[in-house]
């Protein structure tokens, strides 16, 4: 585990107006304001978590250097200051000092879920200059310190979409995108995906990057490691698309794209029958699926994300990824071929294990939220898909 501690100027707690009489504290976000000395600041505060880099080489960042050890006192109201994401924060009153855990930072789940979420170029400025600012004055930053954060896409997006959505912007104007645009040419929604800011259509182009990512056998080759932040992770899985969209591997990966957008769709639809058909075999003669956290039945017909199928339920992204990457299993790349094949075709192995994938993902956690961040779920059900191929491969002697 790795902990941050420094001493504060001031610290106050907001806890959730929803964590009033529930036993599961974890289940809700706590946030810390911190006012510190820039002196007082950890040198080593991970940046992993931010959708971008801090360029120091702006305008903008000159001028951030500059108030850093200009005279004037007023940085911490002038500054909007650093958002930290973290497990958890403790206070000792009698030295007035913070200890903050972020985590096993050589863990690559717990690298990009705690660190630095919103404020990277105000940390990168006060590390570089900080040693400049006069003896004779103390400067403070203002700091927002995060626990529990329970959707780490949705505050990072939520924090940083100015950012992000331009990096994917331009991405598409260097037509850096083409090769997506191609594999999906024809599609029924090829006219619904939003390459551009503010496009209003609703498929962002980044949904189609995550579903590549969770069947990234190149970086995710065996059961040691799970593509988790194709959930939790929207920065890194666009940073990841930038390093190794012209690969032939992911070049292969793209014109799969299809195949991945309707086996995702097929268990967007079939994982309410599947829970039944589990529960039912458990003994219970009328499963509520609508009655599990993170679904909503609906009055009105609703549709699947990417095939906008009929269904009478919403379900939580939460669910449906550890059960759609589990059958990276079935994938297999070729290298002097430079082609992605499959051993089985997935929505088959669907069909056959899709009860067991679905009872073991409700089995372990029925909040969706830590569900599509639990790597012990997604290991398992890739393990799931995974057995089946091999009985199937047997079969075949």
């Amino acid at each position: 585990m790795a902990n941050l501690k420094f001493k504060v100027e001031a610290l106050r707690t907001l806890t959730s107006p929803y964590r009033r009489g529930d036993k599961d504290e974890s289940t809700f976000e706590t946030i810390y304001y911190l006012l510190a000395d820039m002196k007082e600041l950890p040198a080593d505060i991970p940046l992993d978590v931010n959708p971008r880099e801090p360029k120091m080489t702006t305008n903008v960042a000159h001028n951030l250097l500059a108030a850093v050890v200009e005279p004037e006192t007023d940085f911490y109201i002038n500054n909007r200051g650093i958002v930290i994401a973290a497990r958890s924060l403790t206070f000792n009153s009698s030295d007035s000092e913070v200890t903050i855990d972020i985590g096993n930072q050589e863990d690559e789940n717990d690298k990009f879920l705690y660190g630095i979420l919103d404020g990277g170029h105000t940390y990168t400025a006060i590390m570089q200059k900080r040693d400049e600012i006069p003896e004779n004055i103390r400067k403070y930053v203002r700091i927002e310190v995060i626990t529990n954060v329970q959707n780490i896409t949705r505050l990072s997006d939520a924090r940083n979409t100015s950012v992000q959505v331009s990096d994917i912007a331009l991405f598409n104007l260097d037509d850096k995108f083409d090769g997506i645009k191609a594999a999906l040419a024809g599609q029924s929604y090829t006219d619904r995906i939003a390459y551009k800011d503010n496009e209003n259509k609703p498929i962002h182009i980044s949904e189609f990057l995550r579903l590549m990512y969770a069947f990234d056998i190149d970086k995710y080759p065996d059961d040691n490691a799970a593509p988790v932040q194709s959930y939790s992770g929207k920065a890194q899985v666009f940073k990841r698309y930038k390093q190794v969209f012209e690969t032939p591997f992911y070049q292969s990966l793209t014109l799969q794209l299809p195949t991945l957008v309707e086996l995702y769709d097929i268990i967007e639809r079939e994982l309410p029958a599947k829970y039944k058909e589990y529960k039912k075999a458990q003994g219970v003669a009328n499963p509520r699926f609508g009655s599990v956290r993170g679904i909503e039945s609906l009055d009105k017909p609703a549709r699947t994300e990417f095939l906008a199928s009929p269904t009478k339920y919403s379900v939580s992204s939460g669910y449906i990824s550890p059960n759609f990457g589990a059958f990276r299993s079935l994938l297999r790349f070729d290298e002097s071929a430079g082609t992605v094949s499959w051993l089985f075709n997935p929505v088959d192995i669907w069909n056959e294990v899709g009860t067991s994938l679905v009872q073991n993902t409700f089995e372990t956690c029925t909040n969706p939220q830590l569900a599509g961040k639990d790597k012990q779920i997604w290991l398992s059900n890739y393990r799931i898909v995974e057995n089946q191929s091999l009985r199937k491969l047997l079969a075949r002697r």
